[in-house]
């Protein structure tokens, strides 16, 4: 929604009371857990972040890729959702993707890992998201990677202090293996997205008009990821969540690429109106860290200064700032916005997004803990389980997050009041019906005392949203709930309130 300029401080909560998610975003909010794979020539090389110099040959698991024993340890665990990082900023593709030589086509991996993903996971009832990193170290121009190479050797003898992606640049020498698009200085001119391949077997869905084209502005890079986005969205959907960030690791060092993101999120919702985008417009937002951990107070309704049709969807303030859609934020000077924008909380498994050996996995109490400190208030978790070099995830990742996995839903999928007579507990679980808005502000939990019948206060909080967990101070006997609202921007729609035993299935 916008905010007009005759717009009193009542009417800018009361539009914000009424903004409510697209179809796809309150899809996306009922699953609750997400499952992220981080896998690829980091993997074999024992990095966080490639150089794109690699050759495409170190893509080499071991025995094969058990993707079906990740899928089936993401179902364990939990997951509705798996997303695969098809190409992280190193810019190594697995998938064959018609456009770069820096793919799983050139590795000697017979395959296609995106493919096999996607169906592994349909298989198991679960939706499909893609990562898909803008930023891309193989395409950088090679005159200017050769030059900078001699520059941090220069800097490396003179013993100066390198970055972790220049030292990684320097160990691995040149050139990158893509075509040089990233920040070439490219003129934007109008393109046809797709944009056909030599030998390209759509030719003829094409100029039947089963496949539809575009007409883009943009230059070689933006053409390059373009022509990315179309191949996933047409060859490997329906993709649900769709992951992209701002990175421009190379800015500093003097090679920029500026993303055309409107033409991203436009060729995104054109050809996949329900998918949700990462940073994007009608899409979700990063909660802040990557611990995995929402605010206690998490608004899904978010102001906005500038468009966020235009860009990655900013906030005014910082995301990771404490207050993020406060009545303070949303009547702030220069508002001019408001969009559902609900947050994801993202944190992986181990301490890096990829494997290393020498990492070890959260316990599956960790995970717990991080399940209501996210799911709990108001943001999906999404979850990085990075499979070994082996091509399957470790033993003890599976053995923790499948005993994870079993312990929410035995403390959360039975609502003890659900039995007659009074019932112990220690986790209240409310929702609002965000459908309608997400609009309460304040509330009370009271439970009614079985022997006296009298209420008493027994926890409270601020947002609801679409799921919020209260892990009480002690167990609580009651045979009956209430929730009192005490501050909303409009009228509150909740769900049934439902209650819970933290130990249930453990024998006491």
């Amino acid at each position: 929604m916008e905010i007009e300029d005759c717009d009193t401080p009542d009417r800018i909560i009361e539009k914000a009371a009424n903004v409510v998610p697209s179809k796809g975003q309150r899809a996306w909010q009922q699953r609750e857990i997400t499952a992220f794979t981080h896998f690829g020539v980091n993997t074999f090389t024992n990095r966080e972040w490639g150089s794109g110099a690699e050759d495409p040959k170190t893509f080499a698991p071991e025995s094969g890729v058990d993707v079906a024993q990740w899928m089936d340890t993401y179902r364990a665990m939990g997951a509705e959702l798996a997303m695969l990082t098809a190409k992280h900023h190193d810019g190594f593709n697995l998938y064959p993707t018609r456009y770069s030589p820096h793919s799983i086509k050139n590795s000697g991996y017979e395959g296609d890992l995106l493919r096999t993903y996607a169906t592994e996971a349909r298989k198991r009832d679960m939706k499909v998201g893609v990562y898909l990193s803008p930023a891309d170290g193989s395409e950088v121009p090679h005159a200017w990677h050769a030059d900078w190479l001699e520059k941090l050797a220069a800097k490396q003898e003179a013993g100066e202090e390198l970055t972790s992606v220049e030292k990684t640049a320097l160990e691995d020498g040149g050139p990158p293996s893509g075509l040089g698009r990233y920040g070439n200085g490219s003129a934007e001119t109008v393109r046809t997205i797709p944009t056909l391949a030599e030998g390209d077997d759509r030719r003829a869905k094409v100029a039947s008009g089963e496949l539809p084209t575009f007409k883009i502005k943009a230059n070689d890079y933006d053409a390059y990821y373009l022509n990315q986005v179309y191949e996933i969205l047409t060859e490997y959907g329906p993709i649900d969540e769709f992951w992209l960030d701002g990175a421009n690791p190379w800015r500093d060092a003097g090679v920029e690429q500026k993303y055309n993101f409107r033409a991203y999120f436009e060729l995104i919702h054109a050809l996949s109106p329900d998918t949700v985008i990462f940073q994007g417009f009608k899409g979700i937002r990063w909660v802040g860290n990557e611990k995995g951990i929402a605010r206690e107070t998490e608004w899904s309704v978010t102001p906005h200064q500038v468009d966020p049709r235009e860009n990655l969807a900013p906030l005014p303030n910082d995301s990771t700032d404490p207050d993020i859609g406060s009545r303070e934020k949303l009547l702030g000077e220069g508002v001019k916005y408001l969009q559902w924008y609900p947050a994801e909380a993202d944190v992986s498994n181990r301490p890096g997004w990829f494997h290393h050996p020498d990492q070890q996995p959260k316990t599956s109490a960790e995970l717990v803990d991080l399940y209501e400190k996210s799911v709990g208030r108001n943001a999906p978790l999404l979850l990085n389980v990075p499979p070994a070099k082996d091509g399957r995830i470790s033993d003890a990742d599976v053995r923790e997050l499948t005993a994870f996995g079993e312990r929410v839903r035995a403390v959360y999928g039975e609502n003890v009041l659900a039995g007659e007579g009074p019932q112990t507990f220690d986790r209240v679980r409310l929702a609002e019906d965000i459908s309608r808005g997400q609009r309460v502000e304040a509330f009370t939990v009271q439970a009614r005392d079985p022997a006296t019948g009298a209420w008493r206060d027994i926890a409270s909080g601020t947002t609801i949203g679409a799921y919020r967990i209260l892990p009480l101070a002690e167990p609580v006997t009651a045979d009956a709930l209430r929730v009192r609202v005490t501050e909303s921007r409009a009228t509150p729609h909740l769900k049934p309130v439902t209650a819970h035993l933290s130990t249930a299935g453990q024998g006491g």
